[in-house]
């Protein structure tokens, strides 16, 4: 099939947009089978294809809503992190807050794959401010993403940041992390985020600190 999985991939895409909700269904889980077979010829033709993945599985018909999230959840499982990532971006930011939402899960689950190597080619402070924008999120379902996504960073990588200069500017209120407590983490969030946002961070990663 590869020498005509372009082709494949536009034609389960066209019938995800079917209004048979049968047919729908089984082209969802058609682009599952292909994420198994194909991850790493995909990339290319992945934005139709995701975009009705995420659409279908935030509408309200619920057997064709979970068939689109397991499919979404195959993808995470076989595509390789990095450009998928490079991907999910602009859908963590789409205008729908369903479709955001269901962005945020994808971005989460496939983040979790990096270790600190993956997370270093990427760029530890894209992927920070990316999950601390989804923390105050209207739905739940991103918040919590955003959540676990910066305690997987937090866990991965705290331990082998630098010692970060803090410009003098960036303000530590003294009721939240001080000065004084302030470990290689905390000064890399105040460096990379507004002082508002490195605190709600902060919240997250470090509460039982």
């Amino acid at each position: 099939m590869l020498p005509i999985l372009d082709k494949v991939v536009a034609l389960v895409t066209k019938s995800m947009k079917n209004p048979r909700s049968a047919l729908c269904k089984t082209a969802i889980m058609s682009s599952a089978d292909i994420f198994k077979g194909y991850p790493e010829h995909l990339i290319d033709t992945l934005d139709p294809l995701l975009l009705q993945l995420l659409l279908k599985a935030s509408q309200d018909k619920r057997f064709v809503c979970e068939e689109a999230e397991k499919s979404l959840e195959v993808m995470t499982t076989h595509m390789a992190p990095q450009p998928l990532l490079q991907k999910l971006q602009p859908y963590v930011k789409h205008f729908n807050p369903k479709v955001r939402a269901k962005a945020s899960v994808c971005f989460y689950n496939s983040a979790s794959r990096l270790g600190s190597e993956g997370i270093e080619q990427i760029g530890l402070e894209s992927l920070l401010q990316t999950a601390a924008a989804q923390l105050n999120d209207r739905l739940p379902e991103a918040r919590e993403a955003a959540r676990k996504l910066l305690l997987h960073l937090h866990g991965v990588c705290s331990r082998n940041l630098p010692e970060v200069s803090l410009p003098e500017e960036v303000p530590t209120p003294d009721t939240e992390v001080t000065a004084s407590k302030q470990g290689p983490w905390e000064q890399y969030c105040f460096k990379s985020l507004p002082a508002v946002t490195a605190q709600a961070v902060l919240r997250v990663t470090c509460v039982d600190s």
